[in-house]
């Protein structure tokens, strides 16, 4: 499971973010999530409640944004919805599609105290 180790990545940036701001507690962290990413939202949440146990973290809301998948179609030469990396075009059936959108995970925002 690479949700454990994504976990604590966010942790880290979040606890780095923290001691720069000289913060006393981290209220919420705000995760964009790529549907074509290979995270999943679910067991990430999970591990993040429990790297988050004992630290300047502990008991933070978790929010999650989902961001959809896009590529660029090259006979179509146009962006276009994707469900998943490498699937065909959903207009013109081509797999000349490259993601554009929605492949990576972002730390948007912390809000602390």
């Amino acid at each position: 499971m690479h949700e454990m180790s994504l976990a604590e990545g966010v942790l880290q940036l979040v606890e780095d973010t923290a001691r720069r701001e000289n913060a006393r507690r981290v209220k919420l962290v705000v995760l964009e999530i790529g549907r074509m990413s290979s995270v999943e939202p679910a067991a990430l949440s999970f591990c993040f409640e429990a790297v988050t146990n004992g630290s300047i973290a502990q008991g933070a809301k978790l929010e999650i944004v989902d961001v959809p998948g896009a590529g660029w179609c090259m006979l179509c030469a146009e962006t276009v919805p994707m469900s998943e990396r490498y699937g065909a075009c959903p207009k013109c059936g081509s797999y000349q599609v490259q993601a554009t959108g929605g492949t990576d995970m972002r730390l948007k925002e912390i809000e602390i105290e």
